[in-house]
């Protein structure tokens, strides 16, 4: 197998995972809101978790993203996905506040402080 083709894997699984905690992340917020809950938002907090753990277990960065390098990927950002990198340049700065802002809201709405 080629590096480049083991590149290739490598990009395609990091974007299948960003639009996956991508998902998970607006469902965090959409439950915060709104208040709804079910399966989906269990499934959204594991996922979370995970990352969150993963990426805090790896010095702060995706561990895909070393990976990606090792095998060619021209740069070591986030942008090491088939996503146009002016999509995921600022991921972090941006999905950290959404992902906040809805499991404060869900916290709020546990503790009966949001009807």
């Amino acid at each position: 197998m080629t590096d480049e083709y083991r590149l290739a894997i490598i990009r395609a699984v990091h974007t299948v995972i960003y639009v996956v905690m991508a998902a998970a992340t607006f469902t965090l917020l959409y439950a915060g809101i709104t208040g709804r809950h079910g399966v989906w938002l269990w499934v959204a907090l594991a996922l979370v978790s995970i990352e969150v753990v993963v990426f805090a277990g790896s010095g702060m960065k995706c561990p895909l993203t070393g990976l990606a390098v090792r095998y060619g990927a021209k740069t070591g950002k986030v942008s090491d996905t088939f996503l146009p990198e002016r999509y995921t340049r600022y991921t972090f700065r941006f999905f950290a506040p959404v992902m906040a802002v809805g499991l404060l809201l869900l916290a709020a709405r546990s503790l009966g402080l949001l009807v």
